[in-house]
């Protein structure tokens, strides 16, 4: 790490956490904050930090979505399949791209290079489209399992900061399988952004959820931990695609540990 990236890193001030909660925002999810500066991957390395925030932030979205539609009298897969939609809507659809690339890549490569090949071209595939389906299927299943408005609120406030988390922990752990693309020009956070996202995410889990939470955090984390493992056998590392099937199946986890915890 040079001495750049070091005191990069390091940086705790009020000014450097409210720059990397804007410049995260703007990165994760569509929206266009005015006080946003231009972005810079190379600034998202320290940003990656404050993902699990604005995964808090996207799930509270989806969960007041939920609460208002069943409040509203929508039977409980409807007010589920608005809240799902209303986190894609929100993100742009940013991380189940990622996992339709990465499935068609891995399922449809027969070598590094293929696979590479197969996951920068922009039509989906069959493997593709089979994930994107069966992602958002499973969580509408698992949200409208919840049914409570007070318990699917806490569910995706966590689920979303967890998955989030796990990405930033992979960017760590994993090195870049190329020399270009989105997660080359990031780079790898240092220990201490990984080490922040998952504390945010484990006092999210522990105070809306208490045990259901932490057995949540830990099945994200151990399903996160094998699209990484897949990953490094795949194409030797991780990619911007691989950090969205990281956070897709980090965050569907969680969801499905809930219903059987509460």
């Amino acid at each position: 790490m040079d001495d750049q990236q070091q005191q990069d890193n390091g940086d705790f001030s009020p000014a450097a956490w409210w720059q990397d909660l804007i410049l995260a925002t703007t990165f994760l999810t569509r929206l266009r904050l005015p006080a946003a500066p231009a972005l810079d991957l190379s600034a998202l390395r320290r940003a990656s930090r404050l993902f699990a925030v604005v995964g808090l932030l996207i799930g509270l979205a989806g969960g007041i979505v939920y609460a208002v539609a069943f409040e509203l009298g929508f039977a409980s897969w409807l007010a589920a399949s608005l809240a799902v939609a209303a986190t894609i809507l929100l993100t742009g659809g940013l991380h189940e791209d990622g996992l339709a690339d990465t499935a068609d890549g891995f399922a449809g490569g027969t070598s590094r290079e293929d696979k590479f090949a197969i996951m920068r071209d922009s039509r989906i595939g069959s493997f593709g489209a089979l994930a994107l389906i069966l992602s958002v299927l499973f969580r509408v299943a698992a949200v409208a399992s919840l049914a409570d408005s007070d318990i699917v609120i806490a569910a995706l406030i966590c689920a979303h900061a967890s998955s989030r988390a796990a990405m930033t922990a992979v960017m760590h752990l994993l090195p870049n399988a190329r020399d270009d693309g989105l997660s080359a020009g990031v780079g790898r956070p240092d220990q201490s952004a990984a080490i922040i996202g998952v504390a945010i995410a484990l006092i999210a889990a522990l105070v809306l959820l208490q045990e259901a939470g932490l057995l949540g955090l830990v099945i994200a984390g151990g399903a996160a931990a094998g699209v990484a493992v897949l990953a490094r056998r795949q194409i030797g590392g991780q990619t911007g695609d691989v950090l969205g099937a990281v956070e897709q199946v980090a965050q569907a986890a969680f969801l499905a540990a809930l219903t059987l915890a509460l």
